[in-house]
């Protein structure tokens, strides 16, 4: 996965198809970035003429990438003038697999999610039994009779995985090793498929459509039933590493006499902090409501299991916090999923205080904020997988199948 805010720079001996090609990419990617916008502020932020801009809007939104609207519908102040923003008619379908549910979204550009499926787990699913399901799915949301085209068929997973082909490496919480997921499940839908790990699709999303917009170095930690992922972005190009696997804070050792992860390390940052130790804590079989209420009234009791686990659990996510500004020095960390929560119930004063004494200027002026996205977070972020081929490239649209469409 690839991701940057930067304008497309003008290779020397670039022809004038590249050109504007290039002007075209330059214009969708701020609408699904910024829109709506209107050609003034187009103009402004390209800083190319009016008639170039009109010309580049016409071709985008003659071939379905843009829409154009009257601009009561942005609710902006001051005079009124026509609105353009990213178009609904070409989408991905993202999926999210998970130890108790798989989440499907119908993503269009701009980050919206226009349609949210919900598939209950019965148990872990098998490889084989994921993409059964996913078939399913995508059949039940295609067909011929729809205006939609389909990109194709986007997994944000809980695991390592090789983005090249979609080989899930590693899903350990899924039990899933060295698994062809992506040949799989194009074979089941017929459409092309993209899969990376999932908090690198978190990190992605948060970067562009969230909490995380505009800042330089960002790190999202996302707790889910799965263990806590992670992943970076620097100035908006997500830091994968040599083999796309940076960014497992998830394994930073928090505890040397803690227990064994899966990975084979001991008191690793996800072996100890844990959605199942708060909810044993509650003493229920189940999350009553929304956590973060729960949670937070535990905070402001200052004792009891539930407050002592949350002390627990603060302690050990700062000194990965630690770890992290000391490493990085980020600008902004983004928790999301059941951390989420736990920031919301103790406030990010909680949080650097147990990060401790970091290395000088760490803390000044780090932001430790919530997803703004939520729990859509990750098949928005998965989405762009998809997404973004079209954006460098948007006049390959006319080559994609249009044969089954998106109900």
């Amino acid at each position: 996965m690839v991701y940057s805010t930067d304008d497309v720079p003008v290779a020397p001996g670039a022809t004038l198809d590249d050109l504007r090609r290039q002007n075209l990419t330059q214009v969708l990617r701020l609408i699904h970035h910024e829109g709506p916008l209107s050609r003034a502020d187009i103009t402004r932020a390209t800083g190319l003429n009016r008639s170039t801009v009109g010309g580049l809007v016409g071709e985008l939104r003659d071939n379905g990438l843009l829409d154009e609207f009257d601009a009561a519908r942005t609710r902006k102040v001051g005079r009124p003038s026509a609105q353009l923003g990213a178009s609904d008619s070409s989408v991905v379908i993202a999926v999210n697999p998970e130890v108790d549910a798989i989440d499907v979204g119908v993503v269009a550009m701009g980050g919206r999610i226009l349609r949210r499926i919900r598939y209950r787990n019965h148990h872990v699913p098998t490889v084989e039994e994921f993409v059964n399901i996913v078939g399913v799915i995508v059949e039940g949301l295609t067909g011929p009779d729809d205006a939609r085209r389909l990109l194709g068929v986007a997994i944000a997973v809980p695991g390592l995985v090789r983005e090249s082909d979609g080989t899930v490496l590693l899903a350990p919480h899924l039990g899933w090793r060295d698994e062809p997921v992506g040949a799989l499940v194009e074979a089941a839908t017929g459409f092309p498929v993209a899969a990376a790990n999932d908090a690198n699709c978190g990190v992605v999303a948060e970067s562009i459509f969230g909490a995380a917009r505009r800042s330089g170095v960002v790190v999202y930690l996302n707790g889910g039933a799965s263990g806590i992922g992670s992943g970076i972005t620097i100035d908006g190009h997500l830091l994968g590493g040599h083999s796309g696997h940076a960014g497992e804070f998830g394994h930073t050792l928090v505890n040397s006499q803690g227990e064994r992860c899966h990975c084979g390390a001991i008191g690793c940052l996800e072996t100890e902090v844990r959605r199942g130790r708060l909810v044993d804590a509650l003493g229920v079989d189940d999350e009553p409501g929304p956590l973060g209420d729960v949670l937070a009234e535990a905070w402001r009791s200052g004792s009891g299991p539930v407050h002592d686990e949350m002390a627990r659990q603060l302690g050990y996510i700062g000194t990965a916090l630690r770890t992290i500004v000391n490493s990085l020095n980020p600008q902004t960390i983004v928790l999301g999923g059941f951390l989420a929560a736990l920031l919301d119930a103790v406030g990010p004063d909680a949080l650097t205080e147990a990060a401790g004494a970091t290395l000088p200027g760490g803390l000044s002026d780090l932001e430790i904020v919530s997803t703004s996205l939520g729990e859509d977070i990750l098949l928005i972020g998965a989405a762009e997988m998809l997404i973004q081929p079209l954006i460098e490239d948007p006049m390959r649209l006319r080559s994609l199948n249009t044969e089954r469409s998106v109900r």
